[in-house]
């Protein structure tokens, strides 16, 4: 699969990211000297995390035949020492259904797993840029 990102335009920093069928616009903040027309790539990078995580507790629970109603996640970052190594991400998660405690602590323990999770902290990501084809 491949993902690719074209410029939107010969003004502003405003791309179109194009994943699939899928399209999503991606900007710079105005920090960093673009128009906020979109998230950023920090931002989708935090997005991924939580997205992941609310969908592996979905599909568990299904599975499971847990009763959970609603998902949310929300996800804070902490960038102040990412120049030194250390970029901090914090997940929060809320469940609405009839639960039980059980229930609930089983599904917090799903989160902690999902597949970003893992790529994100347990993985080695190797990187190789070149010309496109």
């Amino acid at each position: 699969m491949s993902i690719s990102i074209r410029r939107d335009g010969t003004t502003g920093t405003r791309h179109i990211l194009k994943i699939r069928n899928h399209e999503i616009p991606v900007d710079a903040s105005p920090a960093g000297g673009g128009s906020d027309a979109g998230p950023e790539p920090h931002d989708l990078y935090d997005a991924s995390l939580a997205a992941c995580k609310a969908l592996t507790v979905l599909i568990y629970a299904r599975r499971k035949g847990i009763p959970v109603e609603d998902i949310e996640v929300v996800v804070d970052r902490d960038d102040s020492e990412e120049r030194k190594g250390v970029y901090r991400l914090k997940s929060g998660l809320r469940l609405s259904g009839d639960l039980s405690e059980a229930q609930r602590e089983e599904l917090l323990r799903v989160a902690g797993k999902c597949p970003v999770h893992k790529l994100m902290t347990e993985v080695k990501t190797e990187i190789e840029t070149g010309w496109a084809e």
